[in-house]
Protein backbone atom coordinates (compact mmCIF):
# COMPACT_ATOMS: atom_id res chain seq x y z
CA UNK A 1 0.00 0.00 0.00
CA UNK A 2 1.57 3.28 -1.08
CA UNK A 3 2.33 5.89 1.55
CA UNK A 4 2.01 3.54 4.51
CA UNK A 5 5.64 3.43 5.57
CA UNK A 6 6.16 4.94 9.02
CA UNK A 7 8.65 4.19 11.79
CA UNK A 8 5.97 1.93 13.33
CA UNK A 9 5.41 -0.12 10.17
CA UNK A 10 9.16 -0.31 9.54
CA UNK A 11 9.66 -1.71 13.05
CA UNK A 12 6.98 -4.36 12.46
CA UNK A 13 8.55 -5.31 9.11
CA UNK A 14 12.05 -5.47 10.61
CA UNK A 15 10.81 -7.65 13.48
CA UNK A 16 8.84 -9.83 11.00
CA UNK A 17 5.61 -9.31 12.96
CA UNK A 18 2.41 -10.20 11.14
CA UNK A 19 0.29 -7.09 10.74
CA UNK A 20 -2.06 -5.29 8.40
CA UNK A 21 -2.09 -1.59 7.64
CA UNK A 22 -5.45 0.09 7.10
CA UNK A 23 -5.99 3.59 5.81
CA UNK A 24 -9.00 5.86 5.72
CA UNK A 25 -9.50 9.46 4.60
CA UNK A 26 -8.61 11.70 7.55
CA UNK A 27 -10.91 14.68 8.00
CA UNK A 28 -8.89 17.65 9.34
CA UNK A 29 -12.05 18.89 11.07
CA UNK A 30 -12.38 15.71 13.14
CA UNK A 31 -12.39 16.53 16.83
CA UNK A 32 -11.52 12.99 17.94
CA UNK A 33 -8.93 11.05 15.97
CA UNK A 34 -9.81 7.81 17.76
CA UNK A 35 -13.52 8.15 17.05
CA UNK A 36 -12.67 8.88 13.43
CA UNK A 37 -10.74 5.59 13.25
CA UNK A 38 -13.64 3.69 14.85
CA UNK A 39 -16.17 5.26 12.47
CA UNK A 40 -14.07 4.53 9.40
CA UNK A 41 -12.71 1.08 10.22
CA UNK A 42 -14.82 -0.66 12.85
CA UNK A 43 -17.64 -1.96 10.71
CA UNK A 44 -15.47 -2.38 7.61
CA UNK A 45 -13.05 -4.66 9.49
CA UNK A 46 -15.61 -6.33 11.74
CA UNK A 47 -14.08 -5.04 14.97
CA UNK A 48 -15.80 -3.45 17.94
CA UNK A 49 -14.76 0.03 19.10
CA UNK A 50 -12.97 -1.48 22.13
CA UNK A 51 -10.52 -3.22 19.76
CA UNK A 52 -9.30 0.10 18.39
CA UNK A 53 -6.77 1.68 20.73
CA UNK A 54 -5.66 5.27 21.20
CA UNK A 55 -2.19 6.36 22.28
CA UNK A 56 -1.99 9.10 24.90
CA UNK A 57 1.20 10.72 26.14
CA UNK A 58 1.30 11.55 29.83
CA UNK A 59 3.84 13.29 32.04
CA UNK A 60 4.91 12.65 35.61
CA UNK A 61 7.97 13.70 37.57
CA UNK A 62 9.14 15.65 34.52
CA UNK A 63 9.20 12.50 32.38
CA UNK A 64 6.95 11.37 29.56
CA UNK A 65 5.20 8.02 29.27
CA UNK A 66 2.59 6.44 27.03
CA UNK A 67 -0.83 4.98 27.81
CA UNK A 68 -2.60 2.82 25.21
CA UNK A 69 -6.29 2.17 25.77
CA UNK A 70 -9.54 1.51 23.89
CA UNK A 71 -10.89 4.54 22.03
CA UNK A 72 -14.27 4.62 23.86
CA UNK A 73 -12.60 4.51 27.31
CA UNK A 74 -11.36 7.35 29.48
CA UNK A 75 -7.85 7.16 30.89
CA UNK A 76 -7.36 6.91 34.63
CA UNK A 77 -4.19 8.96 35.08
CA UNK A 78 -3.84 7.54 38.59
CA UNK A 79 -4.02 3.94 37.33
CA UNK A 80 -1.56 4.62 34.50
CA UNK A 81 0.90 6.30 36.86
CA UNK A 82 0.58 3.40 39.30
CA UNK A 83 1.19 0.82 36.58
CA UNK A 84 4.32 2.67 35.48
CA UNK A 85 5.49 3.37 39.06
CA UNK A 86 5.65 7.09 38.44
CA UNK A 87 4.31 10.02 40.44
CA UNK A 88 1.08 11.87 39.90
CA UNK A 89 0.50 12.07 36.14
CA UNK A 90 -1.10 14.65 33.86
CA UNK A 91 -1.60 14.81 30.12
CA UNK A 92 1.56 15.91 28.31
CA UNK A 93 1.64 19.09 26.28
CA UNK A 94 0.98 18.49 22.59
CA UNK A 95 4.32 19.94 21.38
CA UNK A 96 6.24 17.97 23.99
CA UNK A 97 4.52 14.70 22.98
CA UNK A 98 5.22 15.32 19.28
CA UNK A 99 8.87 16.19 19.92
CA UNK A 100 9.49 13.11 22.08
CA UNK A 101 7.68 10.56 19.92
CA UNK A 102 8.45 11.95 16.46
CA UNK A 103 4.78 11.65 15.57
CA UNK A 104 2.13 14.29 14.94
CA UNK A 105 -0.70 14.72 17.45
CA UNK A 106 -3.56 12.42 16.48
CA UNK A 107 -1.11 10.04 14.82
CA UNK A 108 1.09 8.99 17.74
CA UNK A 109 1.88 5.30 17.54
CA UNK A 110 2.99 3.27 20.53
CA UNK A 111 5.56 1.69 18.18
CA UNK A 112 8.62 3.16 16.48
CA UNK A 113 8.83 6.27 18.61
CA UNK A 114 11.86 8.54 18.27
CA UNK A 115 12.78 7.75 21.86
CA UNK A 116 10.93 4.74 23.33
CA UNK A 117 8.91 5.94 26.31
CA UNK A 118 7.70 3.85 29.25
CA UNK A 119 4.40 2.38 28.09
CA UNK A 120 1.32 0.82 29.65
CA UNK A 121 -1.28 -0.97 27.54
CA UNK A 122 -4.74 -1.49 28.99
CA UNK A 123 -5.08 -5.15 29.93
CA UNK A 124 -8.32 -5.41 27.93
CA UNK A 125 -6.13 -5.61 24.80
CA UNK A 126 -5.15 -9.15 25.76
CA UNK A 127 -8.76 -10.32 25.57
CA UNK A 128 -8.69 -9.89 21.78
CA UNK A 129 -6.84 -11.82 19.07
CA UNK A 130 -6.26 -8.58 17.17
CA UNK A 131 -6.29 -4.89 17.98
CA UNK A 132 -5.72 -1.73 16.00
CA UNK A 133 -3.57 1.23 16.95
CA UNK A 134 -2.11 4.20 15.16
CA UNK A 135 0.49 3.44 12.52
CA UNK A 136 2.04 6.85 13.08
CA UNK A 137 -0.03 9.02 10.80
CA UNK A 138 -3.58 10.35 10.95
CA UNK A 139 -5.79 8.07 8.88
CA UNK A 140 -3.45 5.07 9.19
CA UNK A 141 -3.93 2.16 11.59
CA UNK A 142 -2.01 -1.06 12.27
CA UNK A 143 -3.87 -4.29 12.99
CA UNK A 144 -1.81 -6.78 15.00
CA UNK A 145 -1.76 -9.33 17.80
CA UNK A 146 -1.98 -7.39 21.09
CA UNK A 147 0.81 -9.51 22.59
CA UNK A 148 3.12 -8.22 19.85
CA UNK A 149 2.04 -4.66 20.61
CA UNK A 150 2.97 -5.17 24.26
CA UNK A 151 6.26 -6.89 23.43
CA UNK A 152 7.47 -4.38 20.85
CA UNK A 153 6.49 -1.33 22.89
CA UNK A 154 8.12 -2.80 25.99
CA UNK A 155 4.85 -2.19 27.78
CA UNK A 156 3.41 -3.34 31.02
CA UNK A 157 -0.27 -4.21 31.04
CA UNK A 158 -2.75 -2.98 33.61
CA UNK A 159 -6.32 -1.79 33.89
CA UNK A 160 -5.92 1.93 33.14
CA UNK A 161 -9.43 2.96 32.22
CA UNK A 162 -11.59 5.14 34.44
CA UNK A 163 -15.01 3.99 35.56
Amino acid sequence: MAGTSTPATKLLDKQKVAHLVHSYPHDPRADSYGTEAVDNLGERLGVIPEQIFKTLVIKADGKLAVAVLPVPAKLSLKAAAGALSIGKAAMAERAEAERATGYVFGGVSPLGQRKPLPTVVDSSALTFDRVLCSAGRRGLEIELDPRELVRLSGAVTAEITAG
